[in-house]
């Protein structure tokens, strides 16, 4: 199960890294050509999100992989569950069901990682 575990965070971490740079990176604009929800924001609001999912994507495997603070690998993927419900609540006021399921794929994903890392598969132990 640590085996899964380390895959299901590095999956994680790559899509967040990815997502949280491309809003770091986008203006707005740009940004709302593929994600519509991006008008319900204030730009720096946008950026604090993309700020939050690389720190995440960072969090999910540097602490573990060079033992440094290994505590804030789950904290960080309970940090992405809660991104992913205010992710969902955005998508749901907009009436965006299918991006609604990738909302909850990605914070069940998180959720096994949260799970793992502060019980049985922690790095404590």
């Amino acid at each position: 199960m640590d085996v899964v575990l380390w895959i299901i965070a590095g999956l994680l971490a790559v899509a967040f890294l990815a997502a949280g740079a491309t809003k770091l990176t986008q203006p707005k604009d740009k940004l709302a050509q593929n994600m519509g929800w991006v008008e319900d924001f204030s730009p720096n609001a946008v950026k604090a999100i993309g700020a939050l999912e690389v720190l995440a994507a960072v969090g999910l495997v540097l602490p573990a992989a060079l033992d440094i603070v290994p505590v804030l690998t789950p904290l960080a993927a309970l940090g992405l569950v809660l991104v992913m419900i205010g992710a969902a609540v955005t998508h749901a006021r907009r009436q965006e069901t299918q991006m609604i399921v990738v909302n909850v794929v990605l914070g069940v994903l998180a959720a096994i990682v949260a799970w793992g890392r502060f019980g049985p598969y922690s790095f404590t132990g």
